[in-house]
């Protein structure tokens, strides 16, 4: 068994500072299998366009392709489609996931079981990379930020996905740390601010700590050194019963100097359930290649229908490619790749 990487990024996921991050971790990567989660921005309208522009990044930028994976609501979802999405993730070696509401993720991710999924990628020494939402997700417990930022819920904890368990760290990760978009108010701390965030403190148990990670920054854990080391433009936070340490960019810390409570990889490791695999690779492969045929051919008749002035018809057939995570748009398709 070997170990993987966790990147946590404070912000920025598709920005400049952080491509060079992205490239620095797919280059560990021999055979690159990127899939993108839109769990998080599920509940939006512009779910496809979210989609096509992350991928498009990744495709420009990087110069690799990202299957899109879909799954917006567990409830909605059939048991197929939840077995299909944790297969894929775990069958992949670069997991990517970032905008959206870390709340409503937790919703569809905490029922689904996702936290043995990414842990099984990290252990067998793929890549999880969470960004902004996604990466609030991760520790013991989340913050509701939007509902407390927008909606006034009161200061509260959720159960997070507890990834973090997973490298050793009994922590709430928050990115967004040195937001300043209030100015003239304190939206720090993810929009929470200091006050409010102190007040969250109280609430924790003892020996849990907050990992903040400041806008276009990349926290970078190495399962195999147990190392953390901080890029990007900004700092990595570490806030523990009342103490506050700050590590710059370029800074490698070990994740035993932080004090928190730990809990070994390899001890959590064993309890992984198999991967169920529904299929193998060269039939997964020949599905792709049907699924990519059967888009195709469904918006040639979709170019044809709205050639004839039947929009409505054309309009039904998008909304079905868009459902099956299939990016359209008028006269052009973009099937997973």
């Amino acid at each position: 068994m070997s170990h993987g990487v966790l990147a946590l990024l404070g912000s920025g996921e598709t920005g400049p500072s952080m491509t060079k991050v992205h490239r620095g971790l797919l280059t560990r990567l021999n055979d690159v299998r990127a899939v993108n989660l839109n769990t998080p921005y599920g509940f939006q309208e512009n779910v496809p366009q979210m989609t096509e522009k992350l991928l498009a990044y990744f495709s420009t930028s990087l110069h690799v392709n990202v299957t899109p994976l879909d799954l917006r609501s567990f409830d909605d979802a059939t048991t197929e489609q939840r077995q299909f999405f944790k297969d894929a993730v775990r069958t992949a070696n670069y997991v990517f996931a970032g905008p959206g509401s870390p709340s409503y993720a937790l919703r569809q991710w905490t029922p689904l079981g996702l936290t043995e999924d990414l842990t099984s990628v990290l252990a067998h020494g793929g890549v999880v990379c969470f960004s902004s939402a996604a990466g609030l997700t991760l520790g013991h417990y989340t913050p509701p930020v939007y509902e407390i930022y927008k909606a006034g819920t009161g200061p509260e904890w959720l159960e997070g996905l507890n990834v973090m368990a997973g490298v050793g760290l009994d922590c709430v990760v928050l990115p967004h740390y040195n937001n300043a978009e209030g100015r003239d108010y304190d939206t720090s701390r993810c929009y929470i601010g200091e006050r409010r965030l102190r007040i969250l403190e109280e609430q924790l148990p003892r020996g849990v700590g907050v990992l903040g990670i400041d806008e276009h920054t990349a926290a970078i854990i190495e399962l195999a050194t147990m190392t953390m080391t901080v890029r990007g433009k900004g700092e990595v936070h570490w806030r523990l019963d009342g103490r506050v340490s700050d590590f710059p960019s370029d800074s490698e810390v070990a994740l035993a100097d932080l004090g928190a409570r730990a809990r070994s990889f390899e001890a959590l490791a064993p309890t992984i359930a198999p991967t169920i695999n529904v299929v193998d690779e060269g039939e997964l492969r020949a599905l792709r290649d049907a699924h990519d045929r059967l888009a195709t051919s469904l918006n040639t008749i979709r170019t044809a229908a709205r050639a004839a002035g039947q929009y409505a018809i054309a309009d039904e057939i998008r909304d079905a490619l868009s459902a099956a995570g299939v990016v359209v748009r008028d006269g052009a398709i973009a099937p997973p790749k």
